[in-house]
């Protein structure tokens, strides 16, 4: 029976490349019922600041499978991303995106890579909860949360073992953001203990993406955050030869999303010179997840073949190794004309039925850290005057229960006995800890406020500081 597919056709270069790769799966034998919903630019010129309205998450609802072409994101405030939204909306945890070579037929200095990079998908930076905060100062917060990365996680070690890969590597920054990206890589490490049969390694993400940019023959399957995922998986998208070429999937515990990882190109909208190839690849993981692998190796591999014939578009063109330079239409007619034909130097493909990787649901181990409020960062708005003189001003509205210990400015300790040198904003982080290191209650934090606001202190917002089980659940100020 066919399968159920909401398609959406996109912006820019979407309808041309969406309507290429359709015609192939239909060719090929692809068994889907399409419904076809509108999403991108039109609705948010509509004023719908989503991009996307009732009728299409019906649709979605429906089919639980969405193919999408890229859309345009207008640029400036009022409106979100819709990828992010889609992305969080249904679930969708799991970022795939393999990045291979097809050298010699597209130029790359890394003729043998083959790497998957597996971002999670909902949480980090991309949670999109931002502040302007004082006259000076914004803010983006980045949620990691234990849950979130055990699930992205576990999703990697087991797409691994599908796939038969050998090796997974974590990305993260943990010697900075011990907290969030250490989270991370604890549940890497914890996880990681149950697939004994495949190695595990961690990298700080700084020197990790300048490894795989010069030599990503030492990776396999990558898991990392949101922020790191997205730069690296188009690095490495770009080190194979071109992010064009570069299909991706989003999966969840109940839906799933297949795309191109490019943007819409409005530039070459309706010139007819797109390439397909990132569009129809998504397609082809597609095919694999309903369980038409098939259907999905004899696309792939007629793709192969037309590269390896010398048809290609102008973004691949070479002078050594193309023999016919063609615009969307005819790379579609050539891979068409190529089904049920293989590969002769590149490696065939034969995909196995649902071998993306199995989805687990996340269950509570049930464990709870005794969690104890100490302390409470306030944050101000001030600029009248030095550190030192905001200081003294809070030392003055010490209660009985909480004092002040720190002041930073932009993470750096400022007070006491801070460095002269130190450039000062107007946002200040004003640490209070209970005296005499005991907890406090919920009413010693409100009566500090109080206090503060009765002396005219512009707070704008307190972070509690807890410990967990005696460890501490908050960072200390640069140079505490």
């Amino acid at each position: 029976m066919a399968t159920p597919v909401t398609v959406a056709h996109g912006d820019g270069i979407g309808p041309e490349i969406m309507e290429a790769s359709l015609q192939i799966l239909r060719e090929a034998g692809a068994k889907l019922e399409i419904e076809t919903i509108e999403i991108g630019k039109q609705v948010y010129e509509r004023g719908v600041s989503s991009g996307i309205d009732e009728s299409a998450w019906d649709s979605l609802q429906r089919t639980k499978l969405f193919y999408k072409a890229p859309i345009t994101t207008p640029q400036g405030g009022g409106v979100k991303s819709l990828n992010v939204t889609v992305r969080k909306t249904l679930g969708l945890f799991a970022n795939v995106r393999p990045c291979v070579a097809y050298a010699p037929f597209v130029n790359t200095r890394h003729p043998g890579m083959d790497v998957t990079i597996i971002r999670e998908n909902e949480e980090d930076l991309y949670a999109g909860i931002e502040h302007r905060q004082t006259q000076q100062v914004y803010q983006c917060l980045k949620l990691i949360s234990e849950p979130g990365s055990e699930k992205i996680v576990r999703y990697a070690f087991e797409y691994a073992r599908a796939n038969k890969r050998k090796k997974v590597t974590c990305f993260s920054k943990d010697n900075i953001m011990k907290l969030t990206d250490g989270v991370f890589h604890k549940v890497f490490d914890r996880i990681g203990e149950e697939y004994p049969e495949i190695e595990k390694e961690h990298y700080i993400i700084d020197i990790a993406t300048a490894r795989l940019a010069d030599t990503p023959k030492y990776f396999d399957v990558i898991v990392t955050s949101n922020l790191y995922g997205d730069i690296v998986s188009d690095v490495a998208a770009q080190i194979t030869g071109s992010v064009g070429l570069g299909g991706s999937s989003n999966i969840g515990e109940n839906f799933s999303m297949f795309e191109a990882i490019h943007g819409s190109a409005p530039d070459i909208s309706g010139k007819g010179i797109a390439n397909p190839s990132g569009l129809l690849l998504a397609g082809v993981m597609m095919l694999v997840h309903i369980g038409q692998g098939k259907v999905a190796s004899a696309i792939h591999n007629a793709w192969m073949k037309t590269l390896e014939d010398g048809v290609h578009t102008g973004d691949i063109a070479s002078e050594e190794f193309t023999k016919q330079r063609v615009g969307t239409a005819d790379f579609t007619k050539a891979v068409i004309e190529r089904l049920g034909q293989v590969p002769s130097t590149l490696k065939p493909v034969e995909y196995a039925d649902g071998v993306v990787g199995s989805v687990t649901p996340w269950k509570s181990s049930g464990k709870k850290a005794v969690k104890q409020l100490v302390g409470v960062d306030m944050f101000v708005d001030w600029s009248k005057g030095s550190a030192n003189d905001l200081g003294t001003q809070l030392e003055g509205i010490n209660t009985d229960a909480l004092k002040l210990v720190m002041i930073s400015n932009r993470g750096v300790k400022v007070y006491p006995h801070g460095h002269e040198a130190t450039f000062c904003t107007d946002h200040w982080r004003c640490r209070f800890m209970g005296a005499n290191g005991e907890s406090v209650s919920h009413t010693d934090v409100i009566q500090l406020l109080t206090s503060a606001n009765e002396k005219g202190f512009d707070f704008i917002k307190t972070e509690h500081l807890c410990t967990f089980g005696g460890e501490p659940g908050f960072s200390l100020g640069q140079g505490q």
